[in-house]
């Protein structure tokens, strides 16, 4: 007898639906699967035949054969041990054979028959849906992720004999996603802009990095402020929608990251390695490819301090991410491609000790604070929008009673901002002006004839590559923006060249 349904794989952040056949035929008792398993997958014999007998059911002391289609795509992990559970049961007529061959399992099996969560049930689900497959039954705590993808009934159960039961009594009950506050900021709920004292530059500099999702460097002595101000740049960002949440979510249940209770990310990711955090940490990977650092910021912030200090191969892997705005991580015989649209943050000393420029503190040399500096190559740079200096905060400054701008003031300007950019960009594949390519910067950012002239002697006298060029021309267009302007005058060009021509040296 042979007993069919479907279950999903994960390749990157997508589902694929997956035919789950099992055949139980005469002969001596063997249990084989087939269909490119893993050693996850293989080792659900031995799950799946304790689960059931423990659950009350007669395991079939038959020969059974499992094929897991296609068999060109690797299956991984223990979501399977569901689907070839209940497609043994329908052999032996305790689950209905022409109902489960429409229905999408997945879950891991305890040895008891309790079902456990899965990773990656969201972008399965929405596989499953994409294919046609109106309902899927998932473990309890899976349940509401699942429910995220409106169209596909979601059944939740907690054990097989719960299944069984459901089935025979048709007593199923259908879960719906408790969505809340899909557009809640991101941020410490204690954090605020307020709390700065000083640093004006570096506020502004941040509230154009934050209206255009431009990339920011903060380059100054310890002390001045820069880890504080990074952890509140997320307060200054437009919540996500919807679909970005969605998107944000779909990593994080690869990731295996997604509580039971707050099955839908809201907020901005924030994501903040430690300088030692090593090449497939940041990009993913691992012999089971699971997301990186830059893809679980997607939509978000990654914040690398102490910039310097990562490992050289560390930092040129953001090279690729930062233009193409994705990763592609490649294993033998598997290759995944991960999204990684995040605006990186950014801080370092001005040199080893970090006190450059003042002669009592600091006694570098010339050729340490030149290998200091180098650590950041030239091409890197090059991908950063925004280098802005971050100078010690004095004593006067500490003292003030004057309050500072908060982070709902500057999230306001920096919504406005964004607001005109998706009217802007409402016919393009794009929504901030970071994400401009070439030829969206000839359409869409006209200079006047002064700012015209001004940006050519800028590119004369700092000698700027073509990139810088453009980087110039998008950080222009945002900050017309939030000034208000539709063309691009010479004050926008000087304060975006300003944030390009800045020398970490302090000369």
């Amino acid at each position: 007898m042979v007993s069919k349904t479907f279950s999903g794989a994960v390749s990157g952040v997508s589902g694929h639906v997956v035919n789950v056949e099992v055949d139980l035929s005469p002969g001596l008792p063997s249990f084989d699967i087939v269909g490119l398993p893993d050693s996850g997958v293989r080792e659900s014999k031995e799950r799946v035949r304790t689960a059931i007998k423990n659950s009350g059911f007669d395991f079939p002391v038959r020969r059974i054969t499992i094929n897991l289609a296609p068999a060109d795509i690797k299956k991984e992990g223990p979501s399977f041990d569901l689907p070839i559970a209940a497609c043994i049961l329908a052999c032996t007529d305790i689950l209905p054979l022409n109902r489960i061959e429409k229905i999408f399992f997945a879950g891991e099996l305890s040895l008891d028959g309790c079902l456990r969560p899965v990773s990656g049930i969201l972008p399965m689900v929405h596989g499953a849906f994409l294919n046609g497959i109106k309902a899927c039954i998932v473990p309890f705590e899976n349940a509401e992720e699942a429910a995220l993808v409106s169209g596909i009934n979601v059944y939740a159960v907690k054990n097989l004999a719960e299944l069984a039961e459901n089935f025979k009594n048709n007593k199923f009950t259908r879960v719906t996603a408790g969505l809340g506050t899909v557009t809640s900021k991101g941020g410490s709920d204690n954090a605020d802009f307020s709390d700065v004292v000083g640093q004006e530059g570096v506020k502004r500099a941040l509230t154009v990095a934050a209206a255009g999702a431009h990339n920011i460097l903060m380059v100054g002595p310890p002390g001045s402020g820069k880890t504080m101000m990074a952890k509140r740049v997320p307060t200054i960002l437009p919540p996500l929608s919807f679909n970005e949440s969605i998107e944000v979510t779909k990593i994080y249940s690869v990731a295996g990251l997604v509580k039971e209770k707050d099955s839908l990310i809201r907020k901005r990711p924030f994501r903040s390695p430690h300088h030692t955090t090593s090449y497939s940490a940041l990009t993913g990977g691992g012999r089971i490819p699971k997301p990186g650092e830059i893809s679980l910021a997607h939509n978000g912030v990654l914040f690398l301090d102490e910039f310097p200090e990562f490992s050289r191969n560390v930092l040129e892997a953001l090279r690729q991410p930062l233009e193409d705005r994705q990763i592609t991580v490649a294993r033998t015989g598997q290759t995944v491609t991960y999204p990684s649209s995040f605006m990186l943050v950014a801080s370092m000393n001005p040199c080893p000790c970090g006190h450059l420029g003042n002669p009592e503190k600091c006694f570098c040399t010339e050729g340490e604070i030149y290998k200091y500096q180098s650590k950041i190559s030239g091409p890197l740079m090059d991908r950063i929008d925004i280098v802005t200096e971050a100078a010690a905060v004095n004593y006067k400054e500490l003292g003030t009673n004057e309050s500072s701008e908060t982070s709902a003031q500057i999230l306001d300007k920096v919504q406005k901002a964004r607001e005109i950019q998706t009217r802007r960009y409402v016919n393009e594949k794009i929504t901030c002006n970071s994400e401009l390519s070439a030829r969206g910067i000839q359409k869409y950012c006209k200079l006047t004839g002064k700012a015209q002239e001004l940006l050519k002697q800028a590119f004369e006298n700092l000698n700027l590559s073509a990139r810088a060029y453009h980087k110039i021309l998008k950080l222009a267009r945002t900050i017309a923006d939030l000034n208000g302007d539709s063309p691009i005058n010479e004050i926008h060009v000087a304060e975006a060249v300003g944030y390009r021509s800045f020398d970490a040296k302090g000369r």
